[in-house]
């Protein structure tokens, strides 16, 4: 398939279709909305689907295989809140806390888009190596460090930063995918047999109700860059592509496959907009939400799915052949 083809395939999948179906109910001002007790659940069960698949990949590899791929991972989530960083504070004149709460933002991963390219290289019938969902895992809260101490805050509201940290890695997000992982890695993909019905068979058709309210979530938002400037909104872009180009390095540098860099190329493209956000809310309560949320929700999240994951396809296949 052309890499056109490709595109228009990943475009015309249930899971986009269901985001713009969400997004299209939110312009016209429809009441569709999932309940905040069903997202809610929607959402632990995805996290926690991620991390038994991944643990129970991961049972089938080796620790001498993971080394490099997992060092190349633990890089960008250095690399990439510095150089954001940077560029928000002295391109995009942010101050410091609302620069340091983007960059935790793009250093951190998303879930949701982490699932979107797997069904991508799926549909494609490109292989990767089992060890990526531990990637999702040790990706999410490294560069949330960075961005607080690139803030320069060592306490919130009197409590100290090492508090804040133990309370981000007690978030639901963080619990289930290391526990998911952990739990998978025991029984192995044997042990996942009796609940394959749930946590397999019925996996894509619960993430598209996932995506339908994740649209709805995204245009809601969408308006926030019009307050916030084109400046933002450009970053918002122009950041995933650069920080995929860092992935594909960083994935050809560890020896993996090219499917596997195309996983890692999104993970760094993406951007979080579940555990950083309620990260940032405890750690920099100061930061602008409508910054961050609008950036990467309603402009990065979005780019990724529908054009992002394709492109990043399409890079990986320039660097590969």
């Amino acid at each position: 398939m052309t890499s056109l083809q490709l595109a228009a395939a990943n475009l015309l999948s249930p899971m986009i279709l269901c985001f713009v179906l969400g997004a299209a109910a939110a312009f016209v001002r429809s009441d569709l909305r999932l309940p905040e007790p069903v997202f809610t659940a929607l959402s632990i069960y995805l996290m926690l689907a991620i991390g038994l698949k991944g643990g129970a990949d991961l049972a089938t590899v080796s620790a001498g295989a993971m080394a490099l791929p997992i060092l190349s991972a633990l890089t960008l989530c250095v690399v990439i809140p510095l150089w954001c960083h940077f560029a928000l504070r002295r391109l995009v004149r942010l101050d410091r806390r609302d620069a340091a709460a983007l960059a935790a933002h793009y250093g951190s991963v998303s879930a949701v888009t982490f699932l979107a390219v797997l069904g991508y290289l799926d549909a494609v019938g490109m292989t990767y190596e089992p060890s990526v969902t531990a990637l999702l895992a040790l990706m999410e809260t490294p560069a949330i460090v960075v961005a607080l101490l690139l803030a320069g805050r060592g306490r919130t509201d009197g409590e100290p930063l090492r508090a804040v940290l133990a309370r981000i890695l007690a978030s639901k997000s963080i619990v289930l995918l290391f526990g998911g992982l952990a739990i998978g890695m025991v029984v192995g993909r044997e042990g996942l047999a009796p609940v394959k019905p749930l946590f397999g068979d019925l996996f894509r058709g619960l993430l598209c109700l996932f995506l339908l309210d994740l649209g709805r979530q995204a245009m809601e938002r969408a308006e926030g860059w019009r307050e916030n400037g084109p400046a933002i909104a450009i970053f918002a872009i122009v950041a995933p592509v650069l920080n995929a180009a860092l992935g594909l390095v960083a994935a050809k540098a560890a020896g993996m496959s090219e499917g596997g860099a195309v996983v890692m190329a999104t993970l760094a493209a993406s951007a979080s907009y579940i555990v950083a956000p309620a990260a940032m809310r405890m750690a920099l309560p100061e930061a602008n939400p409508g910054l961050y949320l609008t950036a990467s929700l309603a402009l990065t999240f979005p780019f990724n799915l529908v054009l992002g994951i394709p492109l990043y396809a399409a890079m990986a296949g320039a660097l590969y052949r």
